[in-house]
Formats: C-alpha cells, structure tokens, sequence
C-alpha cells in the first residue's frame, strides 16, 4: 500500500502542538497538508483519535468525503472542514474537531493520531462514529494512508 505524506503546520510528528489547538487555548483545528495521493482515490477520510483516553480510543475529528485532488486545510475555528468534506459528530458530541485535552492534571501524556486515508469508494459511517468504526470503514477500502501524531499532557 502506498503512504501519503501528512504534515500539519501546528506540530511536528510526535510533538506537542501549540497551546491554541488544545481546548485549553482557542481550540482551533491543526491545519494538516498531504501529498501523495493515489490518482484512483475518489474521496479521503481524515480523523483524530486519542488512544490512551480513559474511555477507549477517543474520536476528536472525523471528516469523510474530502476532495481527493486537495493538498490541504489551513488552521480553523473547529467545525471548518476540508475541501468538499463533511464533518461528522466527533466523541464531544459536536461536528468539527474537539481539541486534545487529557483528562486529570498530572495525567500521563496522551497520543493524538491525525489519520488521512485515500479510498477507492465512498466511505459510509454513522453520524457520530467511533474510532473503531472509522477503522472498519477504511480498512478494506483504503488506497493509501498518512498519519502524524500530536503528544500532549496536562
């Protein structure tokens, strides 16, 4: 399987992102840019899970539908999706992304996983999904995929 190449202009992999992209600062979504997507892609599936919440795998963002022939989004108050994407109900109960924000002071630092995915078809997933199902959806249809990971703590 092919990779895509996932930055964000907030962090670096495995580095803590600004303050302004947690829930602490102004919550606003990390501006992530891609390249090296398959030309047979029809639409790209973007998500960020925070896998040592409490709780189980935490979904933060999920965007489906996004225009496979863009290179990106820039920084935004947090219900502002990608070209032609559609946000879904993320684990806070709202659309857009919920910003990392571990849940007690003191806690150890949490993983947060920006995911781009390339498919070949349409991703169909409930209105507010999961992590797993978002990993269900793309699995057996992905063309290619990217990730890049934020740590923060409290």
């Amino acid at each position: 399987m092919a990779g895509i190449e996932l930055l964000s202009g907030a962090f670096n992999d495995h580095a803590v992102p600004a303050r302004g992209y947690a829930c602490e600062g102004d919550g606003e979504s990390p501006p992530p840019a891609w390249s090296g997507i398959p030309d047979e892609a029809t639409g790209l599936v973007l998500s960020c899970e925070d896998p040592d919440a409490p709780s189980g795998t935490f979904a933060h963002r999920v965007v489906v539908g996004i225009d496979p022939r863009s290179e990106g989004t820039e920084a935004g108050e947090a219900g502002k999706s990608p070209p032609a994407g559609t946000e879904l109900v993320n684990g806070h109960g709202e659309r857009g992304c919920g910003g990392p924000h571990p849940p007690q002071p003191g806690d150890e630092g949490h993983r947060y996983f920006l995911r781009l995915y390339a498919l070949g078809e349409p991703c169909v997933l409930p209105e507010a999904p999961s992590a797993h199902q978002v990993h269900q959806a793309v699995d057996d249809e992905q063309l290619a995929s990217g990730t890049i990971v934020a740590l923060r703590r409290r």
